[in-house]
């Protein structure tokens, strides 16, 4: 199971199949003649193995036609989870610290139970804590908290209850919102944990007698969208930030990329203190993700209008993020100031644009952006921005009907409007 459908990402060492509330067009099979053996299997393309491009390998699969002989070739030039997906924060939980849009209330009934076993390799620690730093603020987590989604509850504490999970945490308005049921994930971890699983699934279909299926990784960039005309039924673009750099989609996505940095701290060998074993990751103006008892992440900055999308860090980008992000979190954990800097990693996120019901992602059909009398189908999935984690799997499902069905009205209209955004 996808770890954004909120329930474990993996039962009892093994992922299980994801239970889809969306009931699947009655044309999603009618790819199924041109896979008989008497036709080439259907063929797809995913460019980018990230949160976005895996899911949607995930749900090809889980949604094929049965007995169809299918082959899924992914192409990433780093591999899995070598973009902005692999070094983000990994805090998951399904309420927005600005916003419940009507996307995130879609994205929370999709949200499973919590009384599944989470796999430690993948679950860092359970439990997110975020404090009150605003009226505004506070206005808006008690609205959160009053509707909170019963998967993942809200709890509302007093500064005392707040201390005896953190101890010497700061409270400017006496109130924090303790989510014990949100969890910290490792992101490159859970991908590589997710394309293993996409590997079983394909052995378990083809020896089910589900049809021939094949799933290929290619360590490799596409440098146009045409070089992949004719070998496939549908390519299905999951690039993040770097979609912008395919000759056919450039400067036509309505996307503000914005690069942040995460800095990796530890507790010196000689100090005492250890962040308490069970205690919560923190959520406010800026976050730590816990790792153990003397390792953390904290991020993260903005870096609006940036074209950099290498994760190596300088030591003089490091310094500079450490100045912005070392007052904000010490803010409500003074305890920082005894962390050692040990390192840093970052990631360009691909923001989508700001509209009147939110910012949502981008999905759908890009044949007109790629010329016309394509053979094959050209698909756009991008823009999840910050919430890549949360939105994943339930719009790789979308995406990946979409794709089968060839129809793109199966996509929800809000999500593929971006594309008539005057650019």
């Amino acid at each position: 199971m996808l770890v954004s459908d909120w329930s474990a990402p993996v039962a009892h060492g093994r992922f299980v199949a994801l239970p889809s509330r969306i009931t699947a067009s009655p044309t999603l099979h009618s790819a199924a003649a041109y896979s008989s053996p008497t036709f080439r299997p259907l063929r797809y393309a995913v460019l980018g193995a990230g949160f976005a491009g895996l899911s949607v390998v995930w749900h090809l699969l889980k949604h094929s036609p049965k007995g169809s002989n299918l082959r899924i070739d992914i192409f990433d030039e780093v591999g899995i989870g070598g973009g902005a997906s692999g070094v983000s924060g990994g805090l998951l939980h399904p309420y927005s610290p600005k916003e419940m849009s009507a996307l995130s209330k879609e994205s929370n009934s999709e949200l499973g139970g919590s009384g599944q076993c989470f796999d430690s390799f993948i679950v860092r620690r359970r439990g997110i804590l975020r404090p009150a730093t605003s009226m505004k603020n506070l206005s808006v987590l008690l609205d959160n908290a009053q509707n909170c989604d019963a998967s993942c509850r809200i709890e509302i504490i007093d500064k005392e209850t707040a201390q005896e999970l953190v101890p010497n945490i700061c409270l400017p308005f006496n109130s924090a919102f303790y989510m014990p049921q949100a969890v910290n994930v490792h992101p490159l971890q859970y991908l590589q944990a997710l394309f293993l699983a996409c590997k079983n699934l394909v052995k378990e279909l083809s020896d089910s007698s589900h049809g021939l299926k094949e799933l290929y990784l290619h360590k490799k960039s596409v440098q146009k969208l045409v070089e992949l005309e004719g070998d496939y039924d549908a390519v299905i673009i999951c690039l993040g930030a770097k979609a912008d750099m395919l000759p056919e989609l450039s400067g036509r996505l309505p996307l503000r990329t914005c690069r942040g940095v995460i800095a990796h701290l530890h507790l010196p060998g000689n100090s005492r203190e250890e962040y308490p074993d069970h205690a919560p990751s923190i959520l406010s103006d800026a976050w730590f993700a816990v790792q153990g008892t003397r390792s953390l992440h904290m991020g993260s900055t903005w870096e609006w209008k940036s074209r950099n999308s290498s994760p190596d860090v300088s030591v003089d980008e490091a310094s500079k993020a450490l100045d912005e992000l070392l007052p904000k979190v010490s803010a409500f954990y003074p305890g920082i100031k005894d962390w050692t800097f040990t390192g840093a990693k970052a990631g360009l996120r691909a923001m989508p644009p700001l509209t009147p019901q939110g910012s949502l992602p981008l999905l759908g059909c890009v044949n007109d952006f790629v010329g016309d009398n394509c053979t094959c189908k050209f698909w756009f999935f991008g823009g999840l921005g910050s919430r890549g984690l949360l939105y994943h799997a339930w719009l790789g499902n979308l995406m990946a009907q979409a794709v089968l069905s060839c129809n793109e009205e199966l996509i929800p209209a809000e999500l593929t409007s971006w594309k008539n955004i005057n650019r």
